[in-house]
């Protein structure tokens, strides 16, 4: 082979790690001697729906608008044409297979680009609502509001790559190699996303987990040394979105609203998340009957508005709820809309929860203002300017 020739260029590489969690950091670590500078950050209340849009704009959801996917406009709702399988039996069509796939048929059929999966949400219960993530915020333009790094880069002229988050982890470790050969970017945003699924499948503290870090770990480092054989200068960073609990129990919610006698579509709309109950109400009668019911489920609470502004996920129009009803860390609903049966892992607590909170790695010091995902981006811009 000839010689690499060196450019006198700089890359900025920050490698995305998915659900890559405070504690698990601390209980594992990463690549240590590359990455000695470490800040823990809060990631914001909810899911990946809202957290890598935050990291991606520097905002929190009720600037970008993205909290959850599933939000109640039955008026707007695109998934109408499914009360005509409404009636198929669950038992057969709720399979993650066949969902799977119908969610990518649906998506292509109505053009989305952004991330969409059905999940478990009854057929019945689709039409009630609207989703969020219709094009993909990880390409200029992505985001309902606001912008995101990638429209920063190409107001600035910046060269970037943004892995693609169809594809497969080995697919996205080989193009960002192919890119750091042709040594025309100046900014990568790798996504490794498996990592959640790892702990989905197994909880945080399993020898699976383990190895798949210790596999980041090499990836990462063998990249990390090709950008120094073509770059003069590689400022590398690992980020997070939220972390992973282990979960210890669970809560069939959904017996216990059904118990009311209260006729979901006429008195009352829910949607189950897998850590969380989001009602909207028809009628007093369903809210007083329904919070009632919540109040006695010692295993969660319902989330005041003062408590959602706190956290910047409350919007006026109530699109996410009129009421929201959050499970203690390490619980689950089950069934819910996201799942039938109960995992070892879950995410999606209160964001002070210890297991909640993400993490940023840098190779220099980290400011003390570094203290939230949402403060990723100006680290992002800094190192671009």
């Amino acid at each position: 082979m000839g010689e690499v020739r060196l450019m006198n260029k700089k890359l900025t590489l920050f490698v995305f790690v998915d659900a890559f969690g405070w504690e698990v950091y601390k209980n594992y670590g990463f690549l240590g001697d590359l990455l000695p500078y470490a800040r823990r950050l809060e990631t914001t209340f909810g899911f990946s729906s809202a957290a890598d849009p935050s990291i991606l704009t520097g905002r929190y959801p009720d600037e970008h608008t993205h909290w959850s996917c599933f939000y109640y406009s039955p008026q707007t709702s695109p998934f109408k044409c499914m009360k005509l399988v409404s009636f198929l039996p669950r038992c057969i069509f709720d399979r993650w297979r066949f969902r799977h796939w119908l969610s990518k048929i649906l998506a292509k059929m109505l053009g989305w680009t952004g991330y969409f999966e059905m999940y478990s949400v009854p057929f019945s219960v689709l039409p009630y609502f609207d989703y969020a993530e219709k094009r993909d915020y990880f390409v200029p333009g992505g985001i309902m509001r606001t912008d995101t790094i990638f429209d920063y880069c190409v107001k600035k002229g910046i060269k970037y790559h943004c892995s693609n988050w169809r594809k497969s982890e080995p697919e996205v470790l080989s193009d960002i190699r192919e890119q750091i050969e042709l040594e025309q970017m100046e900014f990568a945003y790798l996504y490794l996303p498996k990592l959640d699924a790892v702990m989905h499948m197994y909880g945080t503290v399993a020898p699976q987990v383990e190895d798949k870090i210790r596999w980041l770990e090499q990836q990462v480092r063998q990249i990390t040394e090709l950008a120094k054989q073509h770059y003069e200068q590689v400022s590398l960073y690992a980020i997070s979105d939220h972390g992973m609990a282990n979960v210890s129990g669970s809560v069939d919610l959904i017996a216990k609203i059904e118990a009311t006698g209260l006729k979901f579509g006429t008195d009352y709309v829910a949607m189950y998340d897998s850590t969380m109950a989001r009602f909207w109400f028809m009628n007093e009668k369903s809210k007083d009957a329904i919070q009632s019911v919540l109040q006695g489920v010692k295993e969660g609470y319902i989330v005041s508005d003062e408590e959602l502004e706190k956290m910047h996920v409350f919007f006026d129009d109530h699109r996410f709820g009129d009421t929201i009803f959050l499970m203690n860390a390490g619980i689950l609903i089950v069934p819910s809309f996201m799942g039938l049966t109960s995992i070892p892992g879950m995410h999606g607590y209160h964001p002070h929860d210890k297991d909640s909170y993400s993490f940023i790695l840098g190779a220099s010091p980290l400011g003390e203002d570094i203290n939230s995902i949402t403060d990723i981006r100006k680290v992002m811009e800094q190192e671009l300017d």
